[in-house]
């Protein structure tokens, strides 16, 4: 690993940062933090390579840098990540919101297209990524944010405020208990296997948001079990899961009684997200 000699110019410490094979974007953005500037001034960044960085904030990028290079998400570095047009805060209590979850939002605006008011709610919320973001796209809908933990919860109020998006916080484990009915049900449940080596790279991240049951499935079982009860006639399920998963989980929700069972693909063409449409309507 290349020594650490302080630079004397923004330029030098982002040479100095690519030598240690950290992706340029990651390292401008972290720059940018230890700056005091937003993660999208690249513009300033690029326009003010050439003037000097003080000793002070060349010891903060540094160990920003490192963290960074031990598995850190840069969110979590920065506190903010951008998701469907939001600036979110996030930290270590929630998972790091991924490009990849727009495709459930996508999904979810068009379902509820033709719907005025829609009731809405989102589980395992997090960081409050989908609640607000179809919040913010559809403000006549009442929507709910439910999560486990209390933790993920206080990060998904932070953001309600900051945005101005009101929206009803509830903790809970995914459906259980009297939270009545909605025109849509999303969430992005943990899906990983609790043995799968890829977790390893997630080390920084909540487990619990992560990992769940020997397939990965359980979290999504329980979903699928709970929501009938809990959703209006002709209202929708819909959850994002791993690019693998895409089968199990159709097979799921038409065993449960869904109808309209399909799937939905990201950006890189894999299925990420799945989910149908409910007719029946039990009595609570």
């Amino acid at each position: 690993m290349p020594e650490a000699i302080p630079p004397r110019r923004l330029d030098a410490a982002l040479a100095w940062a690519q030598q240690l094979r950290l992706p340029r974007l990651e390292a401008q953005m972290l720059l940018l933090h230890t700056l005091g500037r937003g993660p999208h001034d690249r513009a300033w960044l690029l326009a003010h390579d050439g003037e000097p960085l003080a000793s002070a904030a060349w010891t903060s990028f540094e160990h920003l840098c490192r963290r960074r290079l031990s598995g850190e998400p840069v969110a979590y570095l920065i506190g903010h990540k951008a998701f469907y047009g939001l600036d979110l805060c996030v930290n270590e209590q929630v998972l790091d919101p991924r490009p990849d979850t727009e495709t459930l939002v996508d999904w979810a605006l068009e379902v509820l297209q033709a719907q005025t008011a829609p009731l809405i709610v989102d589980l395992g919320t997090g960081s409050g990524a989908i609640a607000l973001a179809l919040k913010a796209q559809r403000p006549d809908a009442s929507v709910t944010a439910i999560d486990a933990s209390p933790q993920a919860l206080e990060v998904a109020r932070h953001n309600a405020r900051r945005l101005n998006l009101p929206i009803t916080v509830r903790q809970g484990n995914w459906l259980a208990g009297d939270h009545g009915r909605f025109d849509l049900i999303a969430g992005n449940p943990p899906y990983i296997a609790e043995d799968d080596p890829h977790l390893a790279a997630l080390r920084h991240e909540p487990r619990m948001a992560l990992a769940s049951g020997a397939d990965g499935l359980n979290a999504i079982r329980a979903i699928i079990a709970q929501a009938p009860v809990h959703l209006r006639p002709g209202g929708w399920l819909l959850l994002e899961h791993g690019h693998e998963q895409a089968s199990a989980v159709c097979q799921l929700l038409q065993a449960a009684g869904f109808t309209q069972v399909q799937s939905r693909s990201d950006l890189a063409g894999h299925a990420r997200c799945s989910g149908g449409c409910w007719m029946e309507s039990p009595a609570l």
